[in-house]
């Protein structure tokens, strides 16, 4: 049941009607008028997500601890239980913050949204390393910046703290024809200052953390498929031959046996022509294949010999 659509679609209009409530409940005149009402509509919605989380913990039922191993079960587990939890309750603030929290339950039921934030997730790591470059990229053009136009424009390169919020402010190449301009004023090096800055920081560290986000997204698609991103096809198999009744297949490895395989092969001929003969018309000529002696001629042929 709580893998059915129509119960996601029950949940997923549920989440609507408190994030409505919790948005009506911002306007002063709809407290006055309707305050009782509104209360009323956010216990029924907050017991509806107590039997909704009874529902998906009862399909665990037979193995509990796979329910715990679900990060999805268990923000929706803290979710519905902070309000009763002492100090949370009591603070009008954090209560706010939980209950505005019920409404990013909603991702758990469409997985396009999982997969968001799932990659976001996995792009944390590089994140870390993209901040380090970035913010190394930054101060060398923020100590050159403040050596050259610190004393012109005290009020941006004055300090390398300073400079370094002018050039993030940059990034987005807002303002770049005005600082170009500027830097002009003081001297013609700055054309190159600003030209190597907008090539490294703007253009080739943007890329990178593109990259690096498109690869947590991949990543993320993949772990959501059905049996995760280890599932692969099974490579296919050799076929194997197979080997008559009364004989023993030779050990993976072991060199063939000749004699077995040719007398395995001659009694296959045999049973052929056999077949073959019987398969004459009476009176006709033999129809063997070219070639061949009947089975009687060779051993006529090998006694004489």
């Amino acid at each position: 049941m709580v893998d059915a659509d129509w119960f996601n679609t029950g949940s997923f209009a549920l989440i609507i009607v408190n994030a409505i409530v919790l948005g009506v409940e911002t306007y002063d005149r709809a407290l006055d008028r309707a305050g009782a009402a509104l209360l009323a509509v956010e216990y029924v919605c907050l017991a509806l997500f107590v039997v909704e989380l009874l529902l998906r913990f009862g399909a665990h039922l037979t193995a509990p601890h796979r329910f715990f191993r679900d990060g999805w079960n268990l923000f929706d587990l803290l979710i519905v239980c902070a309000p009763l939890l002492p100090g949370v309750r009591e603070n009008v603030t954090l209560l706010r913050l939980v209950r505005l929290a019920r409404v990013v339950r909603a991702v758990r039921l469409f997985p396009g949204l999982r997969v968001v934030i799932g990659g976001v997730l996995r792009s944390l790591p590089g994140l870390v390393s993209f901040l380090l470059i970035a913010t190394l990229t930054i101060y060398l053009y923020a100590m050159v910046g403040w050596m050259a136009f610190g004393d012109a424009y005290p009020d941006r390169y004055g300090t390398v703290g300073r400079a370094m919020f002018t050039l993030f402010l940059l990034l987005s190449l807002d303002g770049i024809t005005d600082a170009f301009e500027a830097g002009r004023a003081v001297s013609e090096w700055s054309v190159l200052y600003y030209a190597s800055y907008i090539i490294m920081a703007s253009y080739l560290l943007t890329n990178l953390l593109v990259g690096i986000v498109l690869k947590a997204l991949e990543d993320a698609h993949q772990a959501e498929r059905p049996g995760g991103p280890d599932t692969a096809p099974e490579p296919a198999r050799p076929a194997v031959a197979a080997v008559p009744t009364g004989h023993r297949a030779p050990p993976p490895g072991a060199p063939p046996d000749i004699g077995a395989r040719l007398r395995e092969l001659r009694t296959a001929l045999d049973a052929l022509e056999a077949e073959l003969a019987g398969q004459a018309p009476a009176g006709g000529a033999d129809r063997r294949p070219a070639g061949r002696r009947p089975k009687s001629g060779r051993r006529a042929a090998g006694a004489g010999k």
